[in-house]
């Protein structure tokens, strides 16, 4: 197992027991004119990891069949159909990046023509992940308030925490 995919997973998790907790409206809301809706930013990363993945060690990561603008319209898609659509992009990342070797990682791929090491192409993809998880985890609490549960530590429990740390390498 190469070292990126405990990540991928403990990303995964938090987007997954995000959504969880939020109902339809709070899905598709957003909190202002500029600003982008659980939805969207769940397909916008549907978008990304399918062109990056598809063919990952054989193509540009940037797939010229992908129309990232279109990524940020919400034309009558529901909520179901954006998650299998989540599962599918998921699944093409896992088929790409799970088994890769350690020889693997020192190969080249590209990315809008720009050579990446596999190792380079995976940490951006990680860190283009967590930013856009970061924002639906925001926007969970934000919708959910008081009746969030917390995902990882809860406020005040830190010192029970450190006696037994048992999700950091993911929460499987």
């Amino acid at each position: 197992m190469n070292i990126f995919v405990n990540e991928y997973n403990r990303y995964r998790d938090l987007l997954i027991m995000t959504v969880e907790q939020l109902d339809d409206k709070s899905f598709f809301k957003s909190v202002g004119d500029s600003s982008n809706s659980v939805a969207l930013i769940i397909k916008h990363l549907n978008g990304n990891l399918l062109s990056r993945f598809s063919d990952f060690l054989t193509s540009d990561g940037e797939k010229e069949w992908r129309n990232r603008d279109s990524e940020f319209e919400l034309e009558n898609i529901s909520r179901d159909k954006l998650m299998a659509e989540w599962d599918k992009a998921w699944q093409v990342l896992q088929d790409s990046v799970y088994n890769l070797s350690g020889q693997d990682m020192k190969r080249t791929v590209t990315i809008r023509g720009v050579s990446f090491t596999v190792e380079e192409a995976l940490a951006r993809s990680l860190a283009h992940l967590s930013y856009h998880v970061g924002q639906i985890v925001f926007l969970g609490k934000w919708f959910r308030g008081n009746q969030w549960h917390y995902l990882s530590i809860a406020p005040g429990q830190s010192s029970s925490y450190n006696k037994n740390p048992s999700r950091e390498k993911g929460f499987r």
